[in-house]
């Protein structure tokens, strides 16, 4: 009688285990097909999502690199012409030269910029190791990256050259102005690195797709700043009085603002080894 018991006990607890085996099991293929369905949906969509990625990526690129800012200065230095054939869309024959123009990103160039800066591109009248100095001595003591202090050297030598500037004097205004923060602002409204008022100057930025909102874009700050400085400067008749006329100075004085601006400058050119220019 007891065997006979031990026995059904037995048998139950096999039929048991029996089928938690069995459901464990069926579980598990349910999960494994699952695991196979996802895995070839994956397949299927995934390079479709890509695809449509990298199109709405090729498609703001193009967008954010206009047949306008080819032909500037530092893009013929930088970015060759076959590049930019290569890369950019041809220019809309149906838009005005204004049109195109205003197509314009403010933030293309600066990107230029800083890619030559990584590349390690020359600025021209500057060799390597002044290079090297220059930009050592403005990343160290602005605490900016050395590839953003490359690419705002190779901004101020471009623009110094265009509008007649020593690049070192814009390279010191922006130290004085802004100690080299491109989001800086003052009490009365000026912005960026050379702390441009764009309540007065907002024709200046026109050119930029962003408008106004630009004089956040350090190459287009500069270019703006670099414009009013050398108006500045040719209306004045010198490079003390063109300071003096940036900073709003109307009267003889203008609170030893020019006297900090040439000073370092002086610090700039001793630092990078770079003559001072003059006239």
């Amino acid at each position: 009688m007891v065997f006979q018991e031990m026995d059904h006990v037995l048998s139950r607890s096999a039929r048991t285990l029996t089928y938690r085996v069995g459901e464990l099991v069926h579980v598990c293929a349910m999960y494994l097909g699952i695991a196979v369905l996802v895995t070839i949906a994956a397949c299927v969509v995934v390079p479709s999502m890509r695809a449509q990625f990298n199109q709405l990526y090729t498609g703001l690129v193009q967008t954010l690199r206009p047949e306008a800012v080819k032909y500037d200065a530092y893009s013929q230095a930088v970015w060759p012409a076959e590049q930019q054939l290569q890369d950019e869309p041809a220019a809309d024959a149906s838009l005005t030269p204004a049109e195109q123009r205003q197509a314009v990103s403010a933030y293309q160039g600066f990107m230029r910029n800083l890619r030559a800066s990584v590349a390690g591109q020359p600025v021209e009248g500057v060799t390597p190791a002044q290079m090297q100095a220059l930009r050592s001595y403005l990343a160290r003591k602005y605490k900016i990256a050395h590839s953003v202090a490359g690419a705002l050297i190779h901004t101020a030598f471009i623009v110094g050259k265009e509008k007649n500037l020593d690049p070192q004097l814009i390279l010191a205004v922006i130290a004085i102005e802004s100690r080299y923060n491109p989001y800086a602002e003052s009490h009365v409204g000026a912005q960026g690195l050379m702390q441009v008022m764009t309540k007065v100057h907002k024709e200046k930025f026109d050119i930029y797709m962003e408008g106004t909102l630009a004089v956040l874009s350090p190459e287009a700050n500069v270019r703006v700043g670099a414009q009013i400085l050398s108006d500045c400067i040719r209306r004045r008749g010198s490079v003390e009085g063109g300071l003096a006329c940036y900073v709003g100075a109307t009267g003889p004085s203008d609170g030893g603002y020019g006297a900090k601006v040439l000073a370092e400058r002086r610090r700039i050119a001793l630092a990078s080894g770079i003559p001072i220019r003059t006239g």
